[in-house]
């Protein structure tokens, strides 16, 4: 078999110290993430990011940069992902959009909450990309070449 990476993208959208996450169900658990996804044909990663986030929470956001690129294999099924974080801040929300299949809720949570409860992360990466954020990992948005 031939190893291929999955591409994903991952949105940091902070309000007032509390971060936008999804409620999201994982092989029957119930877990939280960053709202996230995979890259689809004919998008670009900044696309990517902004559907996902619409799908998964309902909230519209406007880009503000690149927290980090992370690969990750999951332990639970050895795929490996290569994640494009970007930061992000809220625009709108439209709390009557469906969303997608899988997901519970969307719910705004501080670090330290999310922190104290590492069974409930979808991985790692959850607070990996926070704590990023936190201390200033931000690059330009036209790092990512389309």
């Amino acid at each position: 078999m031939e190893w291929q990476p999955h591409i994903t993208v991952a949105t940091i959208v902070e309000d007032q110290g509390r971060f936008l996450l999804v409620e999201e169900y994982d092989q029957d658990e119930l877990v939280l993430n960053q709202p996230a996804g995979h890259l689809e044909a004919n998008e670009t990663l900044l696309e990517a990011a902004i559907r996902e986030t619409l799908e998964e929470t309902g909230w519209d956001v406007e880009l503000t940069g690149v927290v980090g690129i992370y690969l990750y294999t999951a332990p639970r099924n050895g795929v490996t992902y290569q994640r494009v974080c970007f930061s992000a801040k809220p625009i709108g929300h439209d709390p009557q959009r469906p969303l997608d299949t899988g997901i519970l809720r969307a719910v705004w949570l501080d670090r330290d909450t999310l922190a104290a409860d590492p069974s409930r992360w979808r991985s790692e990466l959850v607070v990996r990309c926070i704590d990023d954020y936190l201390a200033g990992s931000r690059h330009a948005l036209d790092l990512v070449k389309v």
